[in-house]
C-alpha cells in the first residue's frame, strides 16, 4: 500500500519550470525605489536626481549673495541626511538604504579623482615662481600659526574623543598632524571664485591671495599625502618606503611623462588649437593610472590625479581648453555627489552636549582667527595697509570644498569619527560662508579707488587732491582739436568691423591744418617754453574686451591667466594689428580682457576708463540681438528684435548702465552701424508683399534656357565688403542744439575732420540758443583751422533738422556714407514733436530707444527704419559728455588749511575696483 501511494505521488509531481527575471519592470510589479543588486541604476538615478535638484534649488538664492556652490552642496547632503530627513520613517530606507550607498559612493569618488585633476589644472605653477618671495612669506605665517593652533585643539579632541566608534588606534602625533592641515589650508578653487566675482583677480589683495594660496595648496596635500600615508603604514619603515615611492614618482611625473606628454600634444598641434579626441582619451587615461598606482602604494587616489594636473602645461591655453572638455559633466553630476556624501554623513544629532558644542565654537575660532592673523601679519610685514591686510587674512580663511576633502579622507582613514566630522563640516561650512561678505565690507570698491589714487600720490589719506586741476580758455582748449586723446573701446565679436571702421577716423586725423598751424607756429617763436606742450598728444587706444564669467573652471581660469590668454585673444590681436596699421598719426594700441560676471560690465569698463584716465568710451551696439557675442540666427524666436536691433532689451540696459555710470568719469560714445538701420533685410522692406519677402526664403531657383533650375543668387550668404578708400571723402554730420553733449559732439566732429578726407556738416537748430559764447567761439575755431570743409546748415524746426542730417551729401556725391553724431541729451528735443505714426508698436520702439539712446537719435532711427524717400547710408554716434560732480566731494577744515575730501564716503554714482597697485 505504501509503495503504491509512493509511484501515485511521484506519476503526479509537476516538473519545476524557471523562469526568467521580470524584464517588464513596473508592468510586472518591479518596484523602483527598492534596491536591487542585479541593476542599481535605478535607484542610483533617483538619488542623483534629488540631489541635483536640491542643490541647484538651494544654491539660486545663495549665488545672489555670492556665496560658492559648494556650499549648497554639503547643506544638500545634510537636508538629505540623518540630520533633517533621515529622521522621517522610512526616508534613508527608501532612498538611500546602506546597501545602495556602495555605488552611489563608487560614482562620487570617480568624480573627486576627476575634480582634484581640475584642481591641479587650475594650479598655474609659473604663477607661483614669479611672486615665490611674496607668496612664502604670507603663506608661511598664514599655513604655521593655525597649523600650531590646530596642535592645540588636537589635543583636547584625542583625549575627549579617543576610541569612538569608527576610528582607527592611531598615535597623537598622526592625529594632531592631521587636525593642523585641516586648520591650516585653504581652499584655493573657491578662492578664485570669490577674488574673481568680488573683481579683486588682478589688485594687490588679489596676487597675494592667489600666489600664497597656490603654496597653500601644494604644501597642504604634501602634509595630507604624509598624514594618510603613515596611518596606512603598519610600521615606521614602510611609512617611509611609501614616502619614497611617492617623491620618485612625483619626479618621474615631472621629468619623464610630461616631456612626453608635451611632445605629444605638439606632434598633434593640440597646444595651439585645443586637445583633440585622442589627447583627451590620453590625459583621462594618465589621470586613471595615476590614481591607481598612488593607492596601491598607500596613498590616497586623489593625489595620483592632483599629480598629473600639476603636470600639464598651461601653453597656448591648453589647460582652460583642456578643463572645458572634461568639466561641464564632472561639476554637474560627479562633485554635487560627493559634497553631498559629506553632508550625508554629517550627524548634527550626536552634537547633543555643551561640551560638543564648546570644541565646535573652539573649531570655527582658532581655524578662522589663527589664519586671519597669519594672513594679515604677513601681508603687513610686505608692506600692505592694515586694511588690506585684514583683507588677505580674511581670504585666506576660506576653507571651502578644499577642506571637506580632506575631512572626507580623515572619515575615510579613520582618522575622525561621525561625530568629530560633524564638527569640523560646521566649521567648513562658516568660514566658507562668512568671507565673501566679510572681505566686501572690509574692502569695499570705494576704499580701493581711495588707496589706488593715494598710491599713486593724486590724493593724500585724508582724501584732499594734491594735484591741482590744469585750467585753460575755451579757444586755447578748443585750438587743440582733439577732445579725446585716450579712448577705451568695448570689443565684441559681432561689432568689431563696424567699430573698426569708426577707429580708422580717429587715427586718421592729423595736426590741426596749416591756417592754424601758421599762427601757433608763430607763438612758438615767441615762446619756445610752450613748443612742446603744443605738440599733438599721441592718440591712446586700448580695446577692451569683456568675457562673462560663469561657473565653470575654465571660466576662472582664463581669470588667473589672463595675460597669457589675452595675448592669444584673436578679437584683441585682430584689433591691435588693424588699428596700428591703419593709422596716419602717433598712436599707441593696447587690449585687455577682464572676465567678468554680466551684471558687472558696465562698473568693469568704468573701473577702466577711470584707471587709464580715459577721455571717451566707445560702444558698439549689439549685432547679435542679445549682450552675447555669439550670433544666433533664429534670435530666440523674437521676431522684433531680428527686425529691430535697437528693440535689444538686455542690450539696452547694459549701455544705460554705461552711460550712467560714466557720467563723471569719461564721455561716452555708442555707435550704432548703418547695418543695424538698415530696412534691406526682407523682412523690413515696405511695399514687398512677395512670398519670399514674407517668408524671409532668399535662395529661389529660376529656370534657365537649359531647362535646369539654377539658384538665383551665386553668393547666397556671402558677406560683401569694400575697400575704404574706394568710396572717397567721408561725410561727418553733427547735429547741435545747445547743451553740454551737443557741444561736445561738434567738438568730436571737429577731431574726426582733421584730415583731407573728412568734410563736416554741423546741423544748427533755431531752437539752439545762438548767444551761446562756447560755440560761438568753436564755430571760429573750426572755419578757421578746417576752410571750406565744414559747412553749416541751419534748420528751422525738427523735421527740417532730420532731413538735412539724413539727405545724401550734395558736397561729396560720391559717397551716401554718413556717420551722424548727436547728443544723448534726453530732453533736448520734446516728445510733441515726435510723431511715431499710426502703430503703436512703432511707437513704444521709439520710447524704448529713446530711454536709452535719447530723443534725438531715436527720432533718426525711426525715421532711417521707414526706408521713404532719398536717404543717406547713416550710421549713428551717439554721445554723452563728462560732467563735474557736484554731490561726490564734500569740503572739509582741517587746522590751518581747507581742502577737498574727494573720497571720504562711497560715491553715488559709479563703483570702482582698484587694479594693477603696487604692493
Amino acid at each position: 500500500m505504501a509503495t503504491t501511494t509512493t509511484t501515485a505521488t511521484a506519476a503526479t509531481a509537476t516538473p519545476t519550470v524557471v523562469r526568467a527575471p521580470a524584464q517588464a519592470g513596473v508592468f510586472e510589479g518591479l518596484n523602483p525605489s527598492i534596491y536591487n543588486p542585479a541593476d542599481p541604476l535605478v535607484l542610483f538615478i533617483i538619488q542623483a536626481t534629488i540631489v541635483i535638484a536640491l542643490t541647484r534649488a538651494l544654491y539660486w538664492p545663495l549665488s545672489k549673495i555670492r556665496e560658492p556652490r559648494v556650499i549648497a552642496e554639503v547643506i544638500a547632503g545634510i537636508l538629505l541626511g540623518p540630520s533633517v530627513m533621515g529622521r522621517i520613517p522610512g526616508f534613508t530606507d527608501a532612498i538611500f538604504p546602506p546597501a545602495s550607498m556602495a555605488p552611489f559612493r563608487l560614482v562620487a569618488n570617480i568624480g573627486l579623482v576627476l575634480f582634484l585633476f581640475l584642481v591641479g589644472l587650475e594650479i598655474n605653477l609659473a604663477y607661483l615662481l614669479s611672486n615665490w618671495r611674496i607668496a612664502f612669506s604670507v603663506a608661511a605665517l598664514d599655513m604655521t600659526i593655525p597649523f600650531g593652533l590646530g596642535v592645540a585643539v588636537a589635543y583636547g579632541l584625542y583625549h575627549e574623543f579617543a576610541g569612538e566608534p569608527g576610528t582607527a588606534p592611531i598615535s597623537f602625533g598622526i592625529f594632531a598632524l592631521f587636525i593642523g592641515v585641516a586648520m591650516a589650508i585653504t581652499a584655493f578653487p573657491v578662492l578664485c571664485r570669490i577674488l574673481t566675482s568680488l573683481k579683486l583677480l588682478n589688485t594687490t589683495v588679489g596676487v597675494i591671495v592667489l600666489t600664497s594660496g597656490i603654496a597653500n595648496d601644494v604644501v597642504g596635500w604634501v602634509l595630507l599625502a604624509l598624514c594618510v600615508t603613515l596611518v596606512n603604514a603598519g610600521a615606521g619603515i614602510t611609512a617611509l618606503y611609501v614616502f619614497l615611492v611617492s617623491v620618485g614618482y612625483s619626479l618621474f611625473l615631472a621629468y619623464a611623462v610630461r616631456p612626453a606628454f608635451i611632445w605629444v600634444l605638439r606632434r598633434t598641434k593640440s597646444l595651439e588649437n585645443g586637445p583633440t579626441e585622442g589627447v583627451v582619451a590620453l590625459t583621462l587615461f594618465m589621470v586613471l593610472a595615476s590614481s591607481f598606482f598612488t593607492s596601491i602604494i598607500g596613498v590616497h587616489s586623489i593625489f595620483g590625479a592632483f599629480m598629473v594636473g600639476l603636470m600639464c602645461p598651461h601653453e597656448g591655453g591648453f589647460a582652460i581648453k583642456l578643463t572645458e572638455k572634461i568639466e561641464d559633466l564632472t561639476s554637474t553630476l560627479f562633485v554635487p555627489l560627493f559634497f553631498a556624501l559629506s553632508g550625508i554623513n554629517t550627524n548634527i544629532g550626536l552634537l547633543n552636549t555643551g561640551t560638543v558644542w564648546g570644541y565646535v565654537i573652539a573649531i570655527i575660532f582658532v581655524a578662522f582667527f589663527s589664519k586671519l592673523a597669519g594672513g594679515t601679519l604677513g601681508a603687513r610685514l610686505n608692506g600692505l595697509v592694515w586694511r588690506e591686510s585684514f583683507t588677505i587674512g580674511t581670504l585666506m580663511s576660506c576653507k571651502g570644498l578644499v577642506e571637506l576633502i580632506v575631512l572626507n579622507i580623515g572619515l575615510q582613514a579613520k582618522i575622525l569619527s561621525t561625530k568629530t566630522f560633524t564638527m569640523f563640516v560646521i566649521m567648513a561650512l562658516v568660514t566658507t560662508f562668512s568671507t565673501a561678505p566679510l572681505v566686501s565690507w572690509l574692502y569695499p570698491p570705494w576704499y580701493q579707488q581711495k588707496l589706488d589714487l593715494w598710491k599713486k600720490g593724486k590724493i593724500d589719506w585724508d582724501g584732499n587732491p594734491i594735484i591741482p586741476a590744469d585750467g585753460q580758455d575755451s579757444e586755447e582748449k578748443y585750438r587743440k582739436g582733439d577732445v579725446a586723446t585716450r579712448l577705451l573701446v568695448y570689443l565684441r565679436t559681432d561689432g568689431l568691423s563696424s567699430i573698426l571702421g569708426l577707429i580708422s577716423l580717429f587715427t586718421s586725423s592729423s595736426a590741426p591744418t596749416p591756417a592754424a598751424s601758421a599762427s601757433s607756429d608763430n607763438e612758438k617763436a615767441a615762446d619756445p617754453s610752450t613748443a612742446h606742450t603744443d605738440e599733438q598728444r599721441p592718440l591712446r587706444i586700448q580695446g577692451y574686451r569683456l568675457v562673462e564669467l560663469t561657473d565653470r573652471n575654465s571660466s576662472v581660469m582664463k581669470v588667473s591667466d589672463i595675460e597669457d590668454y589675452a595675448s592669444h585673444d584673436p578679437i584683441v590681436k585682430a584689433f591691435g594689428t588693424s588699428t596700428a596699421n591703419n593709422t596716419s598719426r602717433d598712436v599707441i594700441v593696447s587690449g585687455q580682457i577682464a572676465v567678468v560676471p554680466e551684471e558687472g560690465f558696465a562698473d568693469t569698463l568704468a573701473t577702466q576708463a577711470s584707471k587709464t584716465n580715459s577721455d571717451l568710451v566707445l560702444v558698439p551696439w549689439s549685432e547679435t540681438g542679445t549682450i552675447s557675442e555669439i550670433q544666433s540666427f533664429y534670435y530666440g524666436g523674437n521676431s522684433s528684435i531680428k527686425d529691430n536691433m535697437l528693440a535689444n532689451k538686455d542690450f539696452a540696459g547694459l549701455v544705460t548702465d554705461v552711460y550712467e555710470k560714466h557720467r563723471h568719469l569719461a564721455a561716452v560714445g555708442v555707435y550704432v552701424d548703418s547695418s543695424l538701420l538698415s530696412t534691406s533685410h526682407p523682412r523690413s522692406r515696405i511695399g514687398d508683399d512677395s512670398q519670399a519677402t514674407k517668408t524671409g526664403i532668399t535662395r529661389q531657383l529660376t529656370r534657365d534656357a537649359t531647362g535646369v533650375s539654377l539658384a538665383e543668387a551665386q553668393d547666397i550668404g556671402a558677406a560683401k565688403f569694400h575697400s575704404a578708400e574706394s568710396k572717397g571723402p567721408k561725410v561727418v554730420r553733427v547735429l547741435y542744439r545747445g547743451g553740454e553733449d551737443d557741444l561736445f559732439a561738434v567738438r568730436l566732429g571737429y577731431q574726426l575732420a582733421q584730415t583731407d578726407k573728412v568734410v563736416l556738416e554741423v546741423v544748427i537748430e533755431a531752437a539752439a540758443n545762438r548767444a551761446d559764447s562756447e560755440m560761438a567761439t568753436l564755430k571760429s575755431v573750426l572755419s578757421e583751422s578746417l576752410g571750406d570743409r565744414v559747412v553749416y546748415l541751419d534748420a528751422q524746426d525738427t523735421a527740417e533738422a532730420i532731413q538735412s542730417l539724413l539727405s545724401p551729401c550734395r558736397q561729396v556725391r560720391s559717397s551716401r556714407s554718413v556717420l551722424v553724431v548727436v547728443g544723448r541729451s534726453v530732453s533736448s528735443w520734446l516728445a510733441s514733436s515726435v510723431d511715431a505714426g499710426p502703430s503703436s508698436s512703432a511707437a513704444a520702439e521709439l520710447a524704448a530707444v529713446r530711454k536709452v539712446l535719447g530723443l534725438k537719435a531715436a527720432r533718426l532711427a525711426a525715421e532711417v527704419r521707414k526706408g521713404v524717400g532719398d536717404k543717406a547710408n547713416v550710421s549713428l554716434l551717439v554721445v554723452q559728455a563728462k560732467t563735474t560732480p557736484a554731490t561726490t566731494t564734500t569740503t572739509t577744515t582741517t587746522a590751518g588749511e581747507g581742502g577737498v575730501s574727494a573720497l571720504k564716503r562711497k560715491p553715488s554714482t559709479y563703483s570702482q575696483e582698484s587694479g594693477h597697485v603696487g604692493a
